[in-house]
């Protein structure tokens, strides 16, 4: 499962704004327009491994910090579907 994951971690890294809309509104997570240009500026080229726990959970921290804890919840709800196996 090593090469699914690098996908996703790569597909995460490298998020435009309209993805991250895009796969928001396929699971049912409510984000808008300007938080997602937050959320991709900022984790463009971040080199993040959503598996891994601790680094999710700084990543929620940070994304909180961007856009809001509801969002940040949000987001967060998206990467668990990502992360899913």
């Amino acid at each position: 499962m090593k090469i699914f994951e690098n996908i996703i971690n790569h597909k995460i890294n490298t998020i435009t704004a309209d993805e991250l809309l895009k796969y928001a509104q396929q699971f049912n997570v409510s984000i808008n327009r300007h938080q997602a240009r937050k959320i991709a500026e900022y984790l463009r080229g971040k080199n993040i491994n959503i598996f891994d726990d601790g680094q999710r959970a700084q990543l929620v921290k940070q994304i909180a910090k961007l856009a809001g804890p509801e969002t940040a919840r949000e987001v967060n709800k998206l990467f668990m579907q990502f992360t899913k196996q």
